[in-house]
């Protein structure tokens, strides 16, 4: 007989909270760095000077780690249909997924910040987004390793 009640109810909430950690981070991340991209380019308007649309790239970094909770989920929801209980492991991935995306939203913030004023070194942006998402690419495949020892594989 299945047990019943209050804590069944939620043994998918492991891959809930992946995915709502990851998605938190990246709305705020995208979120700063947007604000940071719409300044940058009203001083480009005020001054006559062209508006970089590569600031829209910058923004949109943070956005990846979304994808990378909702990969971690799928994974999760197969594991708890078969009973098991992984909130920890959702809490704590989605919470390293999700400060990856908040933080590469700062380093986006000051990108845009300083490729609105020189117009210049996007490659080098680009780079240190990069290594933040790396943080949000090893917690992802690191539980999907440590998820694949729970499904038997």
């Amino acid at each position: 007989m299945e047990p019943t009640g209050m804590v069944t109810q939620f043994k998918d909430l492991g891959a809930i909270l992946v995915l709502a950690l990851s998605a938190l981070g990246s709305g705020t991340g995208a979120g700063v760095a947007g604000m940071s991209a719409i300044g940058a380019w009203k001083k480009n308007f005020s001054q006559n000077k062209s508006a970089s649309f590569l600031l829209v790239a910058l923004v949109a970094a943070p956005l990846t780690q979304t994808v990378y909770g909702f990969i971690v989920m799928n994974k999760m929801v197969s594991i708890a249909m078969g009973g098991q209980y992984l909130w920890a492991i959702g809490l704590f991935s989605g919470s390293a997924i999700g400060l990856s995306a908040y933080w590469q939203g700062k380093c986006s913030a000051a990108a845009c910040d300083a490729m609105g004023e020189t117009g210049k070194g996007f490659g080098n942006y680009i780079a240190v987004l990069g290594m933040t998402e790396t943080v949000a690419l090893l917690v992802m495949v690191f539980t999907l390793v440590v998820l694949g020892k729970f499904s038997g594989a």
